[in-house]
């Protein structure tokens, strides 16, 4: 067999991304919390996927410790995406229904939280595909650090799977990137919300549905 497993990516693989307002949202939150009141538009979208130096510098203007600031934001986070996901506006894609019956282990690892993930493993039985193991994120300020794309809990996975030749599917460029880091190969998934969306790097194989996986295995 061409490869011994699959490791997913997340949002805009497995369930639709998050909506960007609910994120926002949950950033607002998170300001609320650490006593900030009415921040900039430019920051709220920053910290919608930031750099550490760009949290620091943000939370320093509001006079906020970095640390409380990001805490706060990924609880924030992770309450509102839970409540996307109960309202049924965060959904899993119709042909994850495929990945039950391929013949080799499956795993996810995504740059959202651990927790959320978590949320999806458990409310969408995804455990019963036999995804094992998943890693997202700490939300911590480690944890901005070693998302995609930097390998770090792509790395892990492979390493508990114990397995020589994976698949990663993503749908983003950070996802090929990883990939590449791990020297394994990629599948890019073409989905709406990706159209007319460039990659820096080819990935070995470009899809539209997760059902051609099985071609691929």
């Amino acid at each position: 067999m061409r490869y011994d497993a699959v490791v997913f990516d997340n949002d805009g693989v497995l369930t639709t991304p998050t909506d960007h307002d609910a994120l926002r949202r949950a950033i607002h939150t998170a300001f609320d919390d650490v006593g900030v009141s009415s921040p900039a538009d430019d920051h709220v979208d920053t910290l919608l996927s930031p750099t550490v130096d760009a949290l620091h510098e943000i939370a320093a203007g509001h006079g906020v410790e970095a640390t409380a600031l990001w805490e706060a934001r990924e609880r924030a986070a992770i309450e509102v995406q839970a409540e996307e996901i109960r309202a049924g506006r965060k959904t899993l894609y119709d042909d994850v229904d495929s990945l039950e019956s391929l013949p080799v282990p499956r795993a996810i690892v995504s740059n959202n939280q651990h927790e959320t993930i978590e949320t999806i493993v458990d409310h969408f039985g995804l455990d019963e595909y036999g995804f094992d193991p998943w890693y997202g994120r700490e939300p911590t300020v480690d944890g901005i650090e070693r998302k995609k794309p930097t390998p770090y809990y792509l790395e892990r996975a492979i390493d508990e799977m114990g397995v020589e030749n994976p698949l990663y599917v993503g749908d983003s460029r950070v996802d090929i990137t990883a990939a590449n880091a791990c020297e394994i190969d990629s599948a890019y998934i073409q989905r709406p919300h990706r159209e007319g969306y460039e990659l820096p790097e080819r990935p070995t194989h470009e899809i539209e549905s997760l059902e051609e996986l099985r071609t691929l295995l």
